[in-house]
């Protein structure tokens, strides 16, 4: 994996957090997965594709989906995640999509990116891929930012 796609990534989530939620971000030390990703209790997976292959999963707590719907509904606060809820943690990763590909263009790598699907409850994510994990730490709750890119063969 190439730090400069990594880095974009990272910097995609990172500026999605200040610009929209207005919460600092401190990215924490990041962590190779090799074999099992973990989705916490919410999990946006998101594909890529293009220049480069591979998923980003970004993993968070219930309350930490909770506190970004939240914000994303003008400052409610979110007792149970409903549909409404589920539609705003999608919404969140198709933001995370944009940027990221909007980054990776800075880049001059092209990629497109498929719609986010949602994971709810713990649970386990398995790929004979390696996943760097980068941890980021804010006001709102940790999100961990699993990345596994690889480029395209020419």
């Amino acid at each position: 994996m190439n730090a400069k796609h990594v880095n974009a990534i990272c910097r995609a989530t990172e500026n999605i957090l200040v610009n929209h939620f207005g919460v600092e971000v401190k990215p924490l030390k990041p962590r190779v997965q090799q074999t099992a990703v973990p989705s916490n209790q919410v999990s946006v997976i998101l594909g890529i594709n293009g220049q480069l292959n591979g998923q980003i999963i970004c993993s968070i707590d219930e309350q930490t989906a909770k506190n970004i719907v939240g914000i994303m509904m003008g400052g409610m606060i979110i007792e149970e995640l409903d549909e409404m809820g589920w539609s705003a943690i999608q919404e969140f990763g198709n933001w995370v999509a944009g940027t990221t590909a909007t980054e990776l263009s800075k880049e001059n790598v092209i990629i497109d990116v498929t719609p986010p699907i949602i994971n709810e409850g713990s649970s386990s994510f398995r790929s004979n891929k390696l996943f760097i994990t980068v941890p980021l730490e804010t006001k709102i709750g940790l999100i961990d930012v699993h990345i596994s890119v690889k480029e395209e063969a020419a």
